[in-house]
């Protein structure tokens, strides 16, 4: 037996001035044939799970092609008839394969086209024809639409925020792909969508997690494949936007409906429950002095480049300055231009620069100050998070700039922070310090839950703020909560 494997994944946030580039792409993933079987071998990702199951089985894997770019706006046309080239040049040198297995996200928006993930599977299709198995993994932020659905066999999405079951996924496209090609396997799907936009909302907490479990009760069933809580992506702004449930099931077409109708009832039941509650950054800044313990960590969900933000907002670092904290950390503000200028000044000399605020005008202003530098790296390391756990990271030039007793990081690469790694490679041993600050929504806590004290969530303007009534949307399907009030609904 023989599948391809390939990806494009991609989450777009339209209201970023970042476009998506093939420059961007290639800053994170671009790979063909036989470098993605080495880049994800035992890698904790969608493709290395595809990879290892396979060569448990015994299946042979035939590469196509990978891409991978940090959140931000669109992806340019240009940029997306590549990708499309890239992948079908991919599939057709590898030849009659029995199955194909996909990663992809389902918040991909190109210039002109709202559902990326349905226009490639759609194009998929028209190369391969409809005969052949088609398995595709998702981000649980998809916003899922019906041509996604009708291009695919089975529609699989991560369970778990943070994204710990990526390579579960890969495992289980596998699972079904030989189960299609060797047992016969036929599947059913349906779609549920909710007039709903939730917030980040990690699996590990009430209510997340208790859908979680409707979902996980519904897989006993004999003839329930899979079933996925998809949160969508709120930082879009289109039709499809918003909240949904994918069914998947042995062939059996109205169990699939039953399974997915269900379980969206019980997520509406629960919608006021998903609003949140935050703080502003001088808040959860007293808020954390006032704990007991340390680590405290406050995450900056408002500036998350994870979620399309520019990771140069100034909010939650101007707050740490402004209380004249010690014993802290922050990581970290992506500015290559302060980074060029410290690694030209050399460990231990004093700078004097405009930090930060570069990008756009709404997470904050630029903060000007004089700092010593501590160290300078190549902003290398590999992940030790759950979430991606393997991976290779390269932030170009970064740097530990030291004022009074605060130590900011400062890189020249967009991520969000996964793990405590980008510290360690600055010599900060995140268990010493009282408040380690970070950009990022959920992802962080895999590895940062099992050694803090406290986790505090701060929000402000920005990309990825908790607030949705700071977007001015306009091609949303109204009505639509919690932006509007809806008395009664059901599915």
């Amino acid at each position: 037996m023989k599948i391809a494997i390939g990806g494009v994944v991609n989450e777009i946030n339209t209201f970023s001035s970042f476009e998506t580039t093939v420059e961007l792409f290639k800053q994170r993933t671009w790979e063909r044939g036989e470098t993605i079987l080495s880049n994800h071998r035992g890698v904790r990702d969608y493709l290395g799970g595809m990879i290892d199951r396979a060569e448990a089985l015994g299946i042979e894997v035939i590469p196509t092609f990978a891409a991978f770019a940090e959140p931000a706006g669109k992806i340019t046309r240009e940029t997306y008839e590549t990708i499309k080239s890239e992948l079908a040049a991919g599939i057709q040198a590898a030849g009659t394969v029995d199955a194909i297995c996909l990663s992809l996200h389902g918040a991909g928006v190109v210039v002109g086209i709202d559902d990326m993930e349905g226009d490639l599977l759609q194009y998929v299709r028209s190369q391969v024809g409809y005969e052949l198995p088609l398995i595709v993994t998702l981000d649980l932020h998809g916003n899922l639409t019906e041509k996604m659905v009708a291009e695919a066999n089975v529609l699989l999405g991560v369970h778990l925020y943070p994204h710990t079951d990526c390579y579960e996924r890969g495992i289980e496209a596998v699972d079904i792909a030989e189960q299609m090609v060797k047992g016969g396997l036929q599947t059913a799907m349906h779609l549920t969508k909710l007039p709903l936009m939730i917030p980040t909302s990690t699996t590990n907490l009430s209510p997340a997690k208790d859908i979680n479990a409707i979902c996980l009760e519904w897989e006993k069933h004999p003839d329930v494949i899979d079933c996925a809580f998809f949160h969508g992506f709120p930082y879009t702004d289109h039709p499809d936007v918003g909240v949904s449930v994918v069914a998947v099931t042995r062939g059996d077409q109205l169990l699939a409906k039953e399974v997915a109708d269900d379980v969206a009832n019980q997520i509406w039941a629960k919608r006021e429950e998903f609003t949140p509650q935050f703080l502003s950054p001088a808040e959860g800044i007293r808020q954390a002095l006032a704990a007991e313990g340390l680590p405290i960590v406050i995450n900056e969900t408002s500036d998350n480049p994870g979620g399309g933000s520019p990771g140069d907002g100034t909010y939650l670092l101007r707050a740490m300055l402004e209380a004249n904290l010690q014993n802290a950390c922050f990581a970290f503000i992506y500015d290559p231009e302060v980074a060029q200028i410290a690694h030209e000044a050399g460990v231990g000399a004093t700078i004097t620069v405009k930090l930060g605020g570069k990008v756009d005008k709404l997470h904050g202003e630029p903060i000007e100050l004089t700092a010593t530098v501590k160290s300078l790296t190549d902003g290398r390391f590999i992940i030790s998070s759950s979430v991606a756990k393997g991976t290779h990271v390269d932030l170009g030039k970064s740097v530990r700039l030291q004022v009074g007793g605060l130590d900011i990081l400062v890189c020249s690469v967009r991520t969000q922070v996964l793990d405590e790694q980008i510290y360690l490679l600055h010599g900060i041993d995140v268990n010493t310090f009282k408040i380690v600050a970070l950009k990022s929504s959920q992802h962080f806590r895999a590895a940062f839950e099992p050694i803090s004290k406290q986790i505090i969530t701060v929000d402000s303007p920005g990309l990825s703020t908790l607030q949705f009534s700071f977007f001015d949307y306009k091609r949303l399907t109204r009505p639509i909560y919690p932006l509007d009030e809806i008395s009664v609904h059901s599915f």
